[in-house]
């Protein structure tokens, strides 16, 4: 389904569709909308989203892609990663399913932190998304 963004929050119409669709689970990866309130009560602990960070840190709304790894250099961070968790109506800050770590080297630029996070994501989201749905 491909939908606007008004159609997303105002007229019901996405919402009719997931009812109509009963998805087991609804899975989102660099989607940068909030979720609205009547989604995530139809399907409490059904959503899930992937963030490129340590979570509680570098999350909350604006804080996607670049601007997250950008933070993270910014601040010396020894440490960064990606948080997978449900959505609840709170940018990035439903419940923690699963965090993997990568290191950041003193020095790191952010097409390296970027090209780690990415492996990480491709590693472990596929992996908590089956165990999911086993």
């Amino acid at each position: 389904m491909v939908f606007s963004r008004e159609s997303f929050y105002n007229n019901g119409e996405v919402l009719k569709f997931l009812l109509g669709s009963q998805p087991d689970l609804i899975v989102l990866a660099g989607f940068l909308w909030l979720v609205p309130q009547d989604i995530v009560k139809a399907f409490p602990d059904r959503i899930v989203n992937i963030h490129p960070a340590l979570l509680p840190k570098y999350g909350g709304k604006g804080m996607y892609g670049d601007k997250v790894h950008n933070a993270v250099l910014q601040n010396g961070e020894r440490e960064s990663g990606i948080t997978i968790h449900f959505v609840n109506e709170h940018f990035d800050e439903g419940n923690t399913l699963f965090q993997a770590t990568c290191s950041v080297e003193p020095g790191e630029d952010r097409a390296s932190l970027v090209q780690k996070i990415h492996a990480l994501e491709h590693t472990y989201f596929p992996k908590v998304i089956e165990q999911l749905l086993a």
